[in-house]
């Protein structure tokens, strides 16, 4: 089962980088934020998971965890740090591999946590900010990217990368809270 999760995860990533996502879309924003949710959502669970033993070290308590990918979540979406990004092939390079190690350490943290309910926690803070985050972006009025970026303005790709970030990671991170949620419930019955 743990080198499923790995190919998987090595899969995914593949198709992020190869995958023509920009066409696909026919915009950039909403490939960068498909590529951004599955760097910080679903392809860091599939490498702690398929990999324990090279997570444990990255193992964060996971509040200090979804606090730094909060930061830097955040911080990469302000106008200036996503133009650097998009204009830069090193700052997208750090950008990128940044989101890699914050959704690492949240998802080593959260799903090595000792007590399970504090890893969930730490998944639905993080399924919180993510939320928020992906609502600010669809609700905005204006296009927050185009003009930093040197595009036409585009609000609904940028709508449709904001709904791809509520669509991946709010039930994402939900879906695994509760399910260690149910673990820590569990384990307290069974101490009972």
């Amino acid at each position: 089962m743990k080198r499923v999760l790995l190919i998987t995860a090595l899969a995914l990533a593949a198709l992020i980088w190869l995958a023509p996502l920009e066409a696909w879309f026919g915009a950039a924003f909403p490939a960068h934020m498909l590529r951004h949710m599955l760097l910080v959502a679903v392809i860091p669970p599939l490498l702690v998971l398929g990999a324990p033993q090279w997570a444990e070290p990255m193992a964060l308590p996971p509040m200090i965890a979804a606090t730094l990918e909060f930061a830097l979540v955040w911080g990469w979406h302000l106008p200036g740090a996503h133009g650097l990004a998009f204009h830069s092939p090193l700052g997208f390079a750090v950008e990128q591999l940044s989101f890699l190690i914050a959704g690492i350490l949240v998802w080593a943290g959260c799903l090595r946590a000792r007590q399970p309910l504090i890893g969930a926690g730490g998944l639905l803070v993080t399924s919180m900010h993510m939320t928020l985050l992906g609502a600010l972006i669809v609700l905005a009025p204006r296009d927050l990217y185009a003009e930093i970026c040197g595009l036409a303005p585009n609000l609904t790709a940028q709508q449709l990368g904001g709904l791809l970030m509520l669509g991946i990671g709010t039930p994402v991170y939900l879906l695994a809270g509760l399910i260690l949620t149910g673990r820590a419930l569990a384990r307290a019955e069974v101490q009972t």
